[in-house]
């Protein structure tokens, strides 16, 4: 795994648990929510190549669904 996927990783990692507090949701294990942010980071380059935008972008407006999952 290179740099700049561990990086997106991360604040996909980050990202999540933001949404989490905000919903008061029960805190996800460290394997779930490295689990949950390596699919949401694989979706969000699937829908980049498809769209042609951002990953990042792609990526804050994945979150919420990701989540409601």
């Amino acid at each position: 795994m290179g740099f700049i996927r561990r990086q997106e990783e991360k604040l996909a990692a980050r990202l999540i648990q933001w949404h989490q507090q905000q919903q008061a949701d029960a805190p996800l294990s460290p394997g779930e929510l490295s689990q949950k942010a390596s699919l949401l980071v694989d979706e969000a380059h699937r829908v980049a190549r498809h769209r042609g935008k951002n990953v990042l972008v792609i990526m804050k407006e994945m979150v919420a669904d990701v989540m409601k999952r």
